[in-house]
């Protein structure tokens, strides 16, 4: 495999330009953003097993610990898991890069607003304005009801996971649903998941069309968004093609643009940034 090249000056001095002249700041993350944080980017089973050996000697993939029927299963692993993730997303601070983009998009006329795949709450741990942030796979921070019972959605501010290191199991008691008393899980959307509660992300969609109907000349920066899952792509790609402006688009491994205006830079997010 060929080393990334060193950050072209021309490029950069391409990408600021493009960020200087645009009356909006559309800041698409997906789990790429987190890295330089020193969380975890599970790409494909062989990433997930180096940040989880417990789930590899079980022989357990991403794809399967990161559904309903692993909380139906054997809610302890699954909370084992996702408890491990609330826990380190917690105490986690975003990296500057967060800060930066923060900056730039107050000094534009029409703000920013975030559309991220990521779950974790770095961009509110950051700063950013709760209702400018669409969550398109929710939030491990809020819980919902393993059924549902109902379309409640409460924080998880009062579960406090203990996790076996071992076992990898949540060996304190199980969130519950305040309504029916059932298991609790996060109101995230997972695998094969047919009953995510999905409203709230609903009003940050429709917030973020809204926002996007008053903007002219927006620019899209694409941090760590590749093409496994292409939620964020596809929304970058969108966002250009319907509302104008230009993209830059940035990811170590998979930065092209195709046909679309602006820039692509092959680094992490930090660095670039």
């Amino acid at each position: 495999m060929n080393a990334a090249p060193s950050l072209d000056r021309g490029t950069l001095e391409g990408a600021a330009a493009m960020i200087k002249g645009a009356d909006a700041l559309v800041i698409a993350a997906g789990a790429g953003m987190g890295v330089d944080s020193g969380l975890p980017d599970f790409r494909g089973n062989a990433g997930f097993w180096r940040a989880y050996p417990a789930l590899a000697r079980q022989g357990m993939g991403f794809m399967e610990i990161a559904s309903p029927a692993a909380f139906r299963k054997t809610a302890r692993r699954a909370w084992g898991f996702y408890g491990h993730r609330l826990a380190l997303y917690r105490h986690t601070p975003p990296h500057a890069g967060f800060a930066l983009l923060r900056k730039w998009g107050k000094a534009m006329r029409h703000g920013c607003f975030v559309f991220t795949s990521n779950v974790d709450g770095h961009f509110q741990q950051a700063g950013f304005d709760p209702l400018s942030i669409d969550e398109c796979h929710g939030s491990i921070h809020l819980l919902q009801c393993l059924q549902p019972c109902s379309p409640a959605v409460w924080p998880a501010a009062g579960f406090d996971p203990a996790v076996d290191a071992g076992s990898f199991e949540l060996t304190g008691p199980l969130p519950t649903c305040p309504h029916c008393g059932g298991t609790a899980r996060p109101n995230i959307l997972m695998f094969e998941d047919w009953e995510w509660l999905d409203e709230r992300r609903e009003q940050q969609a429709a917030r973020c069309r809204g926002w996007l109907e008053q903007v002219r000349r927006p620019v899209v920066i694409e941090i760590g968004a590749g093409l496994n899952i292409p939620t964020v792509r596809h929304f970058s790609q969108r966002v250009v093609r319907q509302y104008g402006g230009s993209i830059i688009r940035i990811n170590p491994r998979e930065p092209h643009i195709g046909g679309l205006p602006g820039v692509a830079i092959a680094h992490g997010a930090l660095e670039t940034l």
